[in-house]
């Protein structure tokens, strides 16, 4: 296999090339239809049913799988949306300089796309029935949270047995094995408008109130336990003179176990039930919307096997966790032996110095197709 993804390596770089070159930003349903609709017509020429999920305000997800295939044992997780503004491949198309490829969503995962069809296309050059095992799900929105797919991902993964989560590896190459969980909210503050100079008396300062529960809701963070808290944007108030009657504050919320949840909704909701200033209102909306990805015992067994694989072929595999969410929390929290970062090796994700390591691209295919291998050889034995 290797071999045959040496030969096609510029027909991989040419096919991220074209995907990096249409603007594919969460909001912009049209680009994310258009890589979709390029990654339907490549799996359905390789014999494989591609299922259009529709959405209206996002991009149409999609569930793939081979048309002999049964009751697959391996997901595979992938998102066709990037974080970058319509109009930003004008600015900064696709582009190589030495041994590195440049542009909008080029780790982030236009390469993985690229891994994840290239490694199947070695699989059939093997004669490998491997990839009738396996079922890969495409979804739009990921980068704001998966608000749709969720439950998509979460009703076509739960029979499944493994789950190989295509975000790029880190910039040394580790695999993510945990990922801490993450909540998003909205703490609304009413208060009551007066002059500040006249009669300051009458009013009810939305803003101080506002401060007092930024301390309170800051105080929640405990790092060596793996729970942040922050504040991250405030707005609120109409003029420097005015008692303000009205301010919001978005909070950010990450936690290492899924035990951790209901504690931090509580601490949160018991904040938020009380005032410190007189005659103000609270409004708390928001969840948490991706529980933590916990390196427990499967995923640890999970582990061991690509590991093995990466002795098997010279590759060294390290793991890591991180703070970042992605879709493997679904997976995971469903019982699902999941492994996230398998992606080709890259680095500065969502910012305009993002980056693919060429070289990684052949090597990390060659990685996953294997993977897919073994863990098919694994269950009919």
């Amino acid at each position: 296999m290797e071999t045959f993804l040496q030969q096609h390596s510029e027909k991989m770089l040419n096919f991220i090339e074209k995907l990096v070159n249409i603007d594919s930003g969460s909001y912009n349903k049209k680009g994310v239809d258009q890589i979709g609709e390029i990654l339907r017509n490549c799996y359905e020429n390789l014999g494989f049913h591609v299922k259009v999920i529709p959405q209206k305000e996002y991009g149409n997800h999609l569930v793939i799988e081979h048309k002999e295939s049964i009751y697959p044992s391996i997901v595979i997780l992938a998102h066709m949306d990037t974080v970058f503004p319509k109009g930003t491949v004008l600015e900064r198309a696709f582009r190589i300089e030495g041994q590195r490829a440049y542009g909008p969503g080029v780790i982030d995962m236009k390469s993985s796309h690229a891994a994840v069809l290239f490694a199947i296309k070695a699989l059939i050059n093997e004669r490998d029935e491997a990839y009738k095992h396996i079922k890969i799900i495409l979804n739009s929105e990921e980068e704001i949270g998966s608000p749709t797919s969720k439950s998509l991902i979460e009703k076509e993964a739960k029979n499944t047995k493994y789950a190989l989560v295509m975000e790029p590896a880190r910039k040394d190459g580790s695999l993510v094995s945990a990922r801490r969980g993450k909540g998003n909210y909205t703490l609304i503050v009413e208060g009551k408008a007066a002059h500040s100079g006249i009669e300051p008396e009458k009013g009810r300062s939305a803003i101080e109130e506002l401060a007092h529960k930024i301390i309170q809701l800051h105080e929640l963070s405990d790092h060596e336990n793996g729970i942040s808290v922050n504040v991250g944007l405030i707005e609120g108030g109409s003029s420097a003179n005015t008692v303000s009657d009205h301010a919001e504050a978005q909070i950010d919320v990450r936690m290492k176990e899924i035990d951790q949840v209901e504690l931090i909704e509580g601490k949160l909701e018991e904040i938020c039930s009380t005032t410190e200033v007189a005659g103000t209102k609270i409004v708390l909306e928001g969840e948490m919307n991706r529980p933590p990805m916990e390196k427990n015992k499967k995923t640890r067994a999970l582990l061991r096997l690509i590991q093995a694989v990466g002795d098997e072929i010279g590759i060294e595999i390290e793991d890591t966790a991180t703070g970042g969410g992605s879709d493997a929390s679904f997976t995971s929290s469903l019982g699902i032996a999941t492994i996230d970062g398998l992606g080709p090796i890259g680095g500065n994700a969502h910012s305009d110095k993002e980056y693919l390591e060429i070289p990684s691209l052949v090597e990390r295919t060659y990685l996953l197709a294997t993977i897919i291998k073994r863990l098919v050889e694994k269950q009919n034995m």
